[in-house]
C-alpha cells in the first residue's frame, strides 16, 4: 500500500519515579509529550510511542524484539528530555544533578542503531541530537556555561521554550537547503548541554550565530539521520520562529522513499 501514511516511531519519556499524587508508587511511566506527535500528525503521518523492554519485564525480549518493532515502522524520531549520561559516551558525571538517565540512553541507541540497519530515517530533538551525536561516537559538553563561558544562554528556566536566538546554517548544508532565500533563522532553545565532539562521519549543518555552539548535524552515510538542537515542534504559530514544516516534510519524505525502495 504505497499510499499509506507513513508509520513513524516515536522514543518514549521515562518517568522512574512519578509523584506520589499521581497514583503510581513504584512505577516508571514511558510517554511522549503531544506536540511532537501532533508536529507528525499534521504532516500526514501517523505518531506511535515505541516502548522500553526492561530487564525485568512480563515481556519477553524473545516474543517481541527491537528489530520486530522497526520492521513496522518507517521512521523514528527521538523526543527531547532528559540529560544524556556522560558514561553513554566514556566521561563521568561533572555534577551529580548531570548523570542524565543511562536507562533511555541504553534503550535509544538501540532503536538508533536498529532503525540505521535497516535503513529506515532517524530524526533526533534536544536530547535526541545529542544522542544521536553520542550513539555515532561523539562526545558531549555536560554544561554549556561551565565548559563555555563565552557563550550566550542556551536555557531559562523562566523563559523555557521562550528563550529565542539566531542560528546560522552551514554552506552547502541539506538544512540549508530546506529554506532557499535565508541564511538561517530564530529558534527556540531549552538545553544546557551541546555536542562538543563529532560522532562518526556527521557534519555540522547548523551553530549558534552568536557563540558557534551546533545547533544542527547530519550524517552522510547512505541512510538519513539528522539531529535538531532546537524543538521545532513549539515553534507552531509562531511567526518569527524558523517554519518547522521543511524539516517535518523532509523527513516524511526520506520515510517514504526508503519504504518504496524496499517494496
Amino acid at each position: 500500500m504505497p499510499n499509506r501514511p507513513p508509520k513513524i516511531g516515536l522514543s518514549a519519556r521515562l518517568l522512574h519515579t512519578p509523584p506520589k499524587e499521581m497514583g503510581f508508587r513504584n512505577k516508571t511511566l514511558q510517554y511522549l509529550e503531544q506536540s511532537i506527535a501532533h508536529w507528525i500528525m499534521a504532516h500526514g503521518a501517523m505518531a506511535l510511542m515505541i516502548p522500553t523492554i526492561s530487564s525485568n519485564a512480563e515481556v519477553s525480549r524473545r516474543g517481541i524484539s527491537v528489530r520486530s518493532y522497526v520492521r513496522e515502522l518507517d521512521g523514528l524520531v527521538l523526543q527531547g528530555g532528559a540529560d544524556v549520561c556522560p558514561r553513554s559516551y566514556g566521561k563521568q558525571p561533572m555534577r551529580a544533578e548531570w548523570a542524565g538517565d543511562i536507562v533511555r540512553d541504553r534503550y535509544e541507541m538501540e532503536l538508533i542503531h536498529e532503525f540505521v540497519a535497516q535503513r529506515k530515517p532517524v530524526l533526533g530533538i534536544c536530547r535526541g541530537a545529542q544522542l544521536l551525536n553520542v550513539a555515532f561516537g561523539g562526545t558531549l559538553y555536560q554544561d554549556i556555561p561551565t565548559l563555555c563561558p563565552g557563550a550566550i544562554p542556551h536555557v531559562d528556566a523562566e523563559l523555557y521554550d521562550a528563550l529565542h536566538h539566531e542560528i546560522r546554517f552551514e554552506p552547502d548544508s541539506r538544512l540549508g537547503a530546506l529554506y532557499p532565500g535565508l541564511s538561517g533563522g530564530l529558534v527556540n532553545s531549552i538545553h544546557h548541554q551541546a555536542v562538543y565532539r563529532l560522532g562518526g562521519d556527521l557534519v555540522v549543518d547548523a551553530r549558534s550565530s552568536a557563540d558557534g555552539i551546533i545547533e544542527a548535524i547530519r550524517w552522510r552515510g547512505s541512510g538519513y539521520a539528522v539531529g535538531l538542537q532546537w524543538h521545532p515542534e513549539f515553534h507552531g504559530g509562531v511567526q518569527e520562529l524558523l517554519d518547522s514544516s521543511p524539516i517535518m516534510l523532509d523527513f516524511l519524505e526520506a520515510a517514504r522513499r526508503f519504504r518504496d525502495e524496499r517494496g
